[in-house]
């Protein structure tokens, strides 16, 4: 390890939802930090070249079956992560979705659905890691928020609710386990162009609308714009703060 407070040498990351978008971006900028990466992929067999990019870094990939819905396999991936990589220190849950809808609209099904996508398998993914770097003293944990969970959008009320939810829930196991060493912190990003907002960007009249509403910068955010303030938040440049959400809105939920 050097001196810098932003290398992470000789640590080992876990990156949920790492095949694509803001994933990737942050599996391959902790790599290049120094962290040895596990990914947590829907389909191991097909992870887009990512583990080799990794590997070109000098780094070691491990790439795991882990739809985060499936707690089971989940903490199967976490427990293979500490036996193959030899620990844990940093874990990414990236893993999230939502829909668009009215709240009127908005069926039970929907609502159970985001919410077991974003928040409990937020809780569950990082109640199983914690319970490994409690063992060792010591561990980061950055969530996925958005902001949507600091302000109302329209049509993504279940979403906005499941974020909001993760914010909270932030502060609230940064509290409990910061007694083990445990950091607990999230990002909130706007919208980033990613594979997965490229539709929603490419309505002329959406994008000028949110341009506008990027109220400092007045631009979209690119991939690494998120992935570098998730490896300050893994870092020691970090260590004092826990239970923070950084939002990473160029001035949104500014105005």
């Amino acid at each position: 390890m050097t001196d810098s407070l932003f290398d992470l040498g000789g640590t080992v990351a876990l990156v949920t939802g790492a095949g694509r978008g803001l994933g990737r971006a942050i599996a391959l900028e902790l790599a290049a930090a120094g962290s040895d990466v596990a990914l947590g992929l829907r389909d191991p067999a097909h992870d887009g070249g990512l583990t080799a990019e990794i590997a070109a870094l000098g780094r070691r990939a491990l790439a795991l079956p882990m739809d985060v819905r499936d707690l089971e396999q989940s903490r199967a991936a976490i427990d293979r992560t500490v036996a193959e990589l030899g620990a844990l220190d940093i874990l990414v849950n990236n893993a999230g979705g939502g829909i668009v809808a009215p709240a009127i609209d908005v069926s039970e099904d929907d609502f159970d659905a985001v919410w077991s996508f974003n928040t409990r398998a937020t809780f569950f993914i990082s109640q199983h890691a914690a319970r490994h770097m409690r063992s060792v003293g010591s561990g980061a944990i950055i969530n996925m928020a958005s902001q949507a969970g600091l302000v109302a959008l329209p049509g993504e009320s279940t979403y906005a609710i499941s974020k909001a939810a993760i914010i909270h829930m932030t502060k609230a196991l940064a509290v409990e386990w910061g007694e083990f060493g445990i950091r607990v912190n999230a990002v909130a990003p706007t919208f980033i162009e990613t594979d997965g907002t490229s539709a929603a960007l490419s309505d002329p009249a959406f994008r000028a609308d949110t341009i506008d509403r990027i109220a400092a910068l007045h631009r979209i955010g690119a991939p690494r714009e998120v992935s570098g303030a998730v490896v300050f938040l893994a870092s020691r440049a970090a260590s004092l703060i826990t239970g923070t959400t950084l939002p990473i809105d160029g001035g949104w939920t500014a105005r």
